[in-house]
């Protein structure tokens, strides 16, 4: 099945940045927002729901809640203090951070809150330790100029960054504190409709319009986009943690593929009779059928503790757990993604069954047990009791929206562009007031002292990129762009390096070896500043900055010394050189002799060869040149 044109399917996207800023010190604290080296301390917590000022509790949390994980959390001297670790209160709001989100906010020509109030919004996922996020509204309406179309702004914020996550052990996460409450500005856009590419390009200017400000943080995860996406009308599905725009077009393509294809099953499903109120009618133990298996899935959970399985009867929906309206999208996946944010593995439905070593007789007992018709199918879901009991009743519910389409809920980006379960869609139970901090009043008089350093347009900072260093505007908004551009005016400005050739090495060479496995966030500012100055010096050649950047984004060496030793692209002299061309020209005097000044490019490629990154490739040229000149009278 092709997937229609996004305009016929009404999608809808909207946009919410999160920006690190690029603060000295935190939001509610003078801790520094550099990332720890090493952790020297830990400790735990479990976090649990609380009420809001109504009574209700919050859907998102309950659920985070059902989970009963556990919080591990690590920290260390100078990168975070008692107020990360909720044993002290919050200090004054950063000035520095609260001025930023005051800038964007009369770039964005948005009506600035009078007194700004501190909010406490919950969130029990244990990214942060006191259950709760600090949050502030500076902002309300605006617009972004995009392609000479007005975008419509929501809200501008000023919250804590969470804290990042460093690995899963069994009901355990573990988190570093050094990110938690770094200030971060949150932009929300109203919904903009077109192709992904078209849409992309809000994201695209948005960023743009931050970065020119030079108040933000640089670098991969300094900027992360939440993307709102809906088709038909249907409901809205928040996509976390988009990192990069070429990742941002691929989520939204999915993301339309999958909601659409929601949309067709529950249209076969109503086609079909099927009555809400019969799903998940019965469920029955089936540990006494299942339980015995020979499946390694099954004898792998029969193996944990309080093991069992729980079989739901699920009316009319024989061939729809399976069906597939685009590559990929299924009922059946749908389900398996939401068993493993209980930490289960086994689930399995009678669509892909016999299989995974369950046989057909087996199969036939579960159908028996829960009294299957014809058009009947089955899930079965096993593991931990006290898990599977959640675990069950969600599958259950998550049956019952597929017929009424798309599921309001929080998903999570993949590096490949898909997207996968993360959570239900909170609810306004999740905000309450902070008591430790004091209302913030914005006068006319701070307004008026921060108007001169609202950013200038995007094309006026690049042709001033351009004119200052010498660049096509190309490569000016490459640069521009990218996470270098500090690093690029810092070598520009203190070395006699070619900003040109700067500039290509940091975008062009960059993303070239990104493509083929390469880890840019391994290229850390100093190593890049090291290798151009070494090259000024002239202790290495122009050839050899590429060799070097590609053996530190590939781990293969730690530090700039080590990729030289381990490349051997130490400069020769020029004696060194005149030696080894001399023996590369005598190695090929039989094409010399034949083709005289006409051998200079099969020279001129065995020399690179033979002096990788050793000698600059105009100087071997040249010398090469003079040599077989010489030759040839």
């Amino acid at each position: 099945m092709a997937l229609p044109d996004p305009k016929t399917l009404d999608l809808k996207v909207g946009f919410e940045i999160h920006q690190q800023l690029g603060t000295q010190s935190k939001l509610f604290c003078n801790c520094s927002c550099k990332e720890a080296e090493q952790y020297d301390k830990a400790f735990m917590r479990r976090l649990r729901p609380t009420q809001s000022e109504l009574g209700a509790y919050d859907p998102a949390a309950m659920f985070e809640f059902s989970k009963m994980r556990a919080s591990e959390y690590h920290a260390a001297s100078g990168t975070s203090c008692l107020v990360e670790a909720d044993e002290e209160p919050p200090h004054e709001v950063n000035g520095e951070a609260l001025d930023t989100a005051l800038v964007f906010s009369l770039a964005l020509h948005s009506k600035i809150m009078d007194e700004i109030h501190v909010m406490r919004k919950i969130v029990i996922d244990g990214s942060n330790t006191s259950g709760f996020q600090r949050t502030m509204l500076v902002a309300m309406g605006g617009h972004l100029d995009v392609a000479g179309k007005k975008v419509g702004v929501q809200s501008i914020c000023l919250e804590e960054d969470a804290s990042k996550v460093l690995g899963e052990g069994d009901g355990t996460r573990k988190y570093g504190l050094d990110r938690l409450g770094v200030p971060l500005v949150e932009i929300a856009l109203e919904p903009v409709t077109g192709r992904p590419e078209e849409i992309m390009q809000v994201a695209l200017t948005l960023g743009r319009l931050l970065r020119a400000s030079k108040r933000v943080a640089r670098g991969l995860g300094s900027i992360r986009q939440d993307v709102n996406v809906s088709v038909m009308g249907g409901a809205v599905v928040e996509v976390k943690g988009v990192q990069q725009l070429d990742q941002l077009v691929k989520v939204i393509e999915h993301e339309t593929a999958r909601q659409h294809g929601l949309v067709v099953i529950s249209e076969k499903l109503r086609e079909k009779g099927v009555d809400e109120n019969s799903v998940g009618d019965r469920i029955d133990d089936a540990t006494d059928v299942v339980g015995r298996s020979q499946s390694k899935v099954v004898k792998k959970i029969m193996s944990g503790p309080r093991p069992v399985f729980r079989a739901i009867r699920v009316r009319g929906f024989a061939g729809m757990l399976g069906f597939e309206p685009y590559p990929g999208i299924r009922l059946g996946k749908e389900l398996g993604e939401l068993v493993r944010f209980y930490d289960l593995g086994g689930v399995f439905h009678s669509d892909e069954l016999p299989n995974y070593g369950i046989s057909q007789e087996e199969v036939d007992a579960v159908k028996k047990k829960l009294e299957l018709k014809e058009k009947d199918a089955f899930v079965i879901v096993g593991g931990p009791e006290d898990r599977v009991a959640y675990a069950t009743d969600a599958i259950v519910r998550r049956l019952k929206a597929a017929l009424a389409g798309v599921p309001a809920e929080t998903r999570a980006a993949t590096l490949d562009g898909r997207t996968v379960f993360s959570r239900p869609r909170p609810g306004a139970a999740r905000m309450y007031p902070e008591t430790d901090i004091p209302t913030i009043p914005v006068t006319s008089e701070k307004l008026e002292s921060l108007a001169a350093s609202v950013p200038r347009p995007w094309d006026e900072v690049v042709d001033g990129i351009a004119s200052k260093y010498g660049l096509n505007k190309k490569l000016a908004s490459q640069i521009f762009d990218s996470d270098y551009l500090q690093v690029f005016e810092g070598i520009a400005g203190s070395t006699k390096v070619q900003p040109t050739f700067v500039a290509s090495k940091l975008t062009e060479d960059v993303t070239s070896l990104q493509r083929q496995g390469g880890d840019p966030s391994l290229l850390f500012d100093d190593m890049i500043m090291d290798v151009f100055q070494r090259l000024d010096a002239g202790a290495i050649a122009k050839e050899s900055v590429a060799l070097i950047f590609e053996k530190l984004m590939k781990k293969e060496a730690a530090t700039v010394d080590e990729a030289i030793r381990a490349l051997g692209v130490s400069s020769i002299s020029d004696d060194e050189l005149s030696a080894a061309l001399d023996k590369v020209i005598a190695d090929n005097m039989a094409v010399v002799r034949e083709k005289g000044m006409g051998a200079l490019s099969m020279l001129m490629g065995r020399s690179m060869a033979v002096l990788r990154g050793k000698a600059d490739g105009q100087k071997i040229n040249a010398m090469l040149k003079d040599k077989l000149g010489k030759l040839s009278k």
